[in-house]
């Protein structure tokens, strides 16, 4: 059995990893941490939740020396995944006292200016690295280990040029680490620009077929929401989340959902970082059990015990659908993927069966529904916003 003590780790490193009580590595922290505290650049495929932010930490943590600047950088795509490496670095170095902060847009950057000047990990999100690059009120000179978390994601979200201004401000005498939860070309290309023969280590998928279910209802539009209701109300769940594709459907459901008394919070990238940070503490903390979402959430954040994935939305891009349904069915745990589609849907649904032709996704029955308070915005006609009844009657749609 592989054990972390095989890995040539400090002694206070290994002390924290078994204070948080982890025993045994998993297999992506077994492939990469050999050659990350070799000094390799490495490149790691590795789904969300697999251990990827212990496995470069581990070479920041035991590389990285007490008050000499900056020397660690770690780039992600989201504030809340910058956020979150953040902490999960601080416990893991809890025995080293390194300074580590997290820098990203959407709250005050005069702290931020003073803790760069004194600490020596920066966990970021590029758009605002580059702003305190233009400020010179960060000094990447040092820099002797740069990480793309979730690099693939830096592409769909139009950063890489921002990434590779930020590669090119430091040394080229470095480490550098991509993990991402699939390496695509554009990856590649990449790492051939600005890494030296890089080890390439693939991590099997978490998610586990035989415990995953995945169902499709193909209803009409003006269904969707009284099926998701009704499904809500009558599928036995632990965490739920259900994802959108824009910002405006995410509102309109969450908004729809509480109007029918289900507990239900929205989180998507128009929020601001506090309010996003309360909204996934709440849902972690299982204060609010249904999470509507935009596909921020999907990728990156750390959520444990979701139940049951629902697509309102059928993405557009089939990668973003596995990313989705890898919330679910973890660490042998049981889950289901339950996607409303209507005519809209259709062409993104045969894009996803037809990229992923070993996803058994059968059909559903449409159950009998009745008809849910429904809230709409009418932002044309000037409306605060429009509620409908619950029809008081027998009448069911099937």
């Amino acid at each position: 059995m592989e054990v972390f003590e095989n890995f040539g780790l400090s002694h206070n490193l290994i002390t924290a990893i078994r204070g948080l009580g982890f025993s045994e590595p998993t297999q992506i922290q077994r492939m990469s941490i050999p050659p990350i505290m070799e000094g390799r650049d490495v490149i790691g495929e590795s789904a969300t939740g697999s251990g990827k932010t212990l496995a470069f930490g581990c070479g920041i943590i035991d590389h990285v020396v007490p008050n000499q600047g900056l020397q660690a950088v770690i780039l992600t795509p989201t504030r809340e995944l910058a956020e979150q490496v953040k902490e999960s670095l601080r416990e893991f170095a809890r025995h080293k006292h390194l300074k580590i902060i997290s820098v990203y847009g959407g709250v005050s950057i005069n702290p931020q200016i003073e803790e760069l000047a004194k600490c020596e990990v920066v966990v970021a999100t590029p758009g605002r690295f580059l702003d305190h690059l233009g400020r010179r009120t960060i000094d990447t000179s040092k820099v002797k280990l740069l990480v793309l978390d979730e690099a693939d994601r830096m592409f769909d979200m139009g950063f890489i040029e921002d990434v590779e201004e930020i590669i090119r401000a430091c040394p080229r005498k470095r480490q550098t680490l991509f993990f991402s939860a699939t390496i695509s070309d554009r990856i590649k290309n990449l790492a051939r620009k600005y890494m030296v023969n890089p080890k390439t280590v693939l991590a099997t998928k978490m998610v586990d077929p035989s415990k995953l279910r995945q169902v499709y209802y193909d209803i009409t539009k003006g269904m969707k929401m009284s099926l998701l209701v009704h499904l809500l109300r009558n599928e036995k769940a632990e965490l739920v989340m259900v994802f959108c594709n824009t910002r405006r459907n995410s509102d309109f459901v969450a908004k729809n959902l509480k109007a029918n008394r289900i507990n239900a919070i929205v989180i998507h990238g128009g929020l601001s970082q506090n309010k996003r940070t309360r909204t996934i503490n709440l849902f972690n903390d299982g204060k609010v059990n249904v999470l509507v979402c935009t596909d921020v959430a999907a990728r990156g954040l750390d959520i444990d015990n979701v139940s049951h994935i629902y697509n309102y939305d059928l993405p557009g891009d089939p990668t973003d659908y596995v990313h989705r349904i890898g919330r679910t069915a973890r660490a042998g745990e049981e889950g289901k993927v339950i996607n409303l589609l209507c005519n809209f849907d259709y062409d993104n649904f045969s894009r996803i069966q037809s990229e992923y032709r070993d996803f058994k996704i059968e059909k559903a029955e449409r159950p009998y529904l009745e008809r849910a308070v429904f809230v709409r915005d009418d932002i044309r006609r000037g409306d605060r916003g429009r509620r409908f009844a619950p029809n008081r009657g027998r009448r069911r749609w099937n």
